[in-house]
C-alpha cells in the first residue's frame, strides 16, 4: 500500500464541494458510493489518453494500463505512478477490502484488488463518474505533474 497522507493538496468545505460536483460525483467521490456495475461511461471506453480525477484533475490512470475486467467497471492494473493514488484499508460492508483514493484531493475512486493481469496481479476498479478523460498520450510513470 502506498503512504498514508491526510494533508490533501486540494481542500475544500463540504459545501464547495456540493457546488462543484454533479449529485453522482458528489455521492462516490465524497461519501464513497459506488455506481451500478455496466453503468459507467468508461467502462468499455476503449480510446487512448488519460483518466484524470473528476473532482481535481489529478493524472491517475493510463490507457495503456486499462482492461476488460468483465466487473462492469473501469478496471486498470496499475495507476501512472504510485503517488498519484492512496490506498486505505476499508472493512465496510463487512469486508476488508482496500480503498483508492486520489492523492491530491482524498477523493474516493475505487478499490484494488489482487485478481488483476500479470505480472502485478492488481485491479484497480474504478467508478466513471469519478474520472474525467483527456485523449492525450499519458505522462511518463516517473513525473508527478
Amino acid at each position: 500500500m502506498s503512504k498514508t497522507n491526510t494533508q490533501y493538496k486540494i481542500r475544500k468545505s463540504e459545501s464547495e464541494w456540493k457546488n462543484t460536483l454533479t449529485a453522482k460525483e458528489y455521492y462516490v467521490l465524497r461519501e464513497k458510493g459506488t455506481e451500478p456495475p455496466f453503468t459507467g461511461k468508461y467502462a468499455d471506453h476503449k480510446h487512448k489518453g488519460v483518466y484524470r480525477c473528476a473532482r481535481c484533475g489529478n493524472d491517475l490512470f493510463s490507457s495503456k494500463n486499462k482492461f476488460d475486467s468483465g466487473t462492469g467497471w473501469p478496471s486498470f492494473s496499475a495507476p501512472i505512478a504510485k503517488e498519484k493514488v492512496e490506498l486505505k484499508p476499508d472493512m465496510s460492508r463487512g469486508m476488508l477490502r482496500t480503498e483508492i483514493r486520489c492523492s491530491r484531493c482524498g477523493g474516493h475512486l475505487g478499490h484494488v484488488f489482487g485478481d488483476g493481469p500479470p505480472p502485478m496481479g492488481q485491479r484497480y476498479c474504478i467508478n466513471s463518474v469519478a474520472l474525467r478523460f483527456d485523449q492525450k498520450q499519458p505522462p511518463s510513470a516517473g513525473k508527478n505533474r
